[in-house]
């Protein structure tokens, strides 16, 4: 089973996550929008993984960073995104 990155970010006061595939379009990437602002709690995402087709690796944990939303300008306003390795499961997207 191949192994991939999800990542979970926020536009427009949405979070979304997605599974990012390599050699597939990003319009084609398998994701799941949560309906409000709140962060999602580590369950939500896994359930959300998990209808996708995904699972988590061994050992893999979150990790968040900050990036500006105008890269080089150190007053820009900070976005979050957070990731974490998957793998496939039978049936899942890949």
């Amino acid at each position: 089973m191949s192994e991939h990155t999800a990542q979970l970010s926020i536009r427009t006061g949405r979070w979304t996550l997605y599974v990012a595939l390599m050699g597939v379009p990003v319009s084609q990437w398998p994701e799941h929008r949560f309906g409000t602002g709140v962060t999602p709690t580590p369950a939500e995402r896994s359930r959300a993984l998990t209808d996708l087709g995904f699972v988590f690796t061994d050992g893999a944990v979150w990790v968040w960073e900050e990036y500006p939303e105008q890269p080089g300008d150190d007053t820009s306003p900070v976005l979050l995104l957070a990731s974490i390795r998957v793998r496939s499961r039978d049936g899942g997207r890949s």
